[in-house]
């Protein structure tokens, strides 16, 4: 199973008190391991294939916001602690810059979440933003600007519970997004928005 950087940074800890603990009670033993194995879980990174065509999911999870702002439209995805929390690129093209904001961190499903931590991955036509949530402290960007990077490429992960937005490009308004608020996504491989294009 390949993982994310960082996964045994968090899950050595368990492992390695789970021999001290067991001097105590075999239960806290097992309770130990068995952090450690849901650690490990929470950072697998699968492959993923994405598909010929539209913006792609960047995370996993449940759609929470679906909105417009001015000519824009913000598609964001809420990430539960047991969803793939690596996030991938929703379209292709040259980083422009990647930019970190100091914030709260407010459950990322909820209004005040607008104020949280965040990073935000710049493009010439659309932004991801990865945001920490209430439990997520470390957003982790793969990439820095002049990068140039293809449509479901890994371009980061948040640590622990999070959500990540794809401001869409100008070009694409509500008529094109393709998700509803609480449908279920797949990074790089759920199409979030999509124009079609007539013969």
């Amino acid at each position: 199973m390949e993982l994310a950087p960082g996964a045994w940074r968090y899950a050595t800890p368990p492992f390695v008190l789970s021999g001290p603990l067991g001097l105590l009670s075999p239960v806290a033993t097992l309770l130990a391991l068995g952090l450690g194995v849901a650690v490990l879980l929470f950072f697998r990174d699968p492959d993923r294939t994405p598909p010929a065509e539209g913006v792609l999911a960047p995370a996993d999870g449940r759609v929470s916001v679906v909105r417009e702002e001015g000519d824009r439209v913000r598609v964001g995805v809420f990430m539960n602690v047991t969803d793939v929390h690596v996030n991938r690129a929703p379209m292709g093209g040259e980083v422009e810059s990647v930019e970190h904001h100091a914030g709260a961190h407010r459950p990322a499903f909820s209004k005040e979440s607008d104020r949280n931590e965040r990073v935000h991955v710049r493009f010439a036509d659309h932004d991801l933003t990865l945001i920490a949530g209430a439990f997520a402290r470390r957003i982790h960007p793969y990439v820095e600007a002049g990068d140039d990077v293809s449509r479901g490429d890994r371009l980061g992960h948040i640590a622990f519970g999070s959500r990540a937005d794809v401001l869409l490009p100008p070009a694409l308004d509500r008529s094109d997004v393709r998700v509803g608020k609480g449908d279920r996504v797949r990074a790089g491989e759920t199409v979030v928005a999509h124009r079609e294009t007539s013969e």
